[in-house]
Order: C-alpha cells, then structure tokens, then sequence
C-alpha cells in the first residue's frame, strides 16, 4: 500500500498560479506512476496530468496544457503540479493517484489507479 496526502489548494485570482504538493508514503515511490485528477461540483473526476516512474514521461489534458506541468521528486516521495494562469474553470477538488508499475509509461484513467489522496480544494475567482 501507499498513502497520499495532497497540499497546497487555497483560494487564487483568475492568472494566478498554484502549486500543489501531494507527498508519498508506505512504499517505494518510484515503483509509481503518478497522476492528478480533479473533479468539480456536478461534474465527473477528470483527467488532469500523469507522470511516468522516473519522471521522463509526462501527459496532460487538452484543457491544461500548457498552464500546469507535473512533475516529481522521487527521493522526497512527492508529486508536484504546478499550476499557471489559472481559470475560473480549474475550480475543482484535486486529486492525486498512484499505480504499481513495472516498466516505463503513464496511467490516464481513473479505473487504473489503485490508491487516491483525500484531495484538496483549488478556487478560482474571476
């Protein structure tokens, strides 16, 4: 198993920036392919960012592209999403995700994740 603490949401001005933090523990970090989701009120958890095992292999949503970049620190055992010129819709809870992997790549879909963080809250205003 693996626990997830997800830092760093709060409240921030439409082109503003955030960073998030969501720290790892329980067993060895870089065996993870790492991911973020957020999910907004009515609306269904979304794919945001993954990051592969070391790092070398990242993907993103269309919506985000550009303005967040994940990244991660497996010798402090936490995954980063650095988020830039924030809309009113990145409004959202933010989660991040952990899978058991064995070799190179990233995991896109919610199903595939086996551990999630309690998530925090990121608010936009216009």
């Amino acid at each position: 198993q693996v626990q997830l603490v997800e830092s760093g949401g709060g409240l921030v001005q439409a082109g503003g920036s955030l960073r998030l933090s969501c720290a790892a523990s329980g067993r060895t970090f870089s065996n993870y392919a790492m991911g973020w989701f957020r999910q907004a009120p009515g609306k269904e958890r979304d794919f945001v960012a993954a990051i592969s095992r070391s790092g070398g292999l990242t993907y993103y949503a269309d919506s985000v592209k550009g303005r967040f970049t994940i990244s991660r620190d497996n010798v402090k055992s936490t995954v980063y999403l650095q988020m830039n010129t924030l809309k009113p819709e990145d409004t959202a809870v933010y989660y991040c995700a952990a899978r058991r992997v064995y070799g190179v790549g990233y995991v896109l879909t919610a199903e595939e994740y086996d551990y999630w963080g309690q998530g925090t809250q990121v608010t936009v205003s216009s």
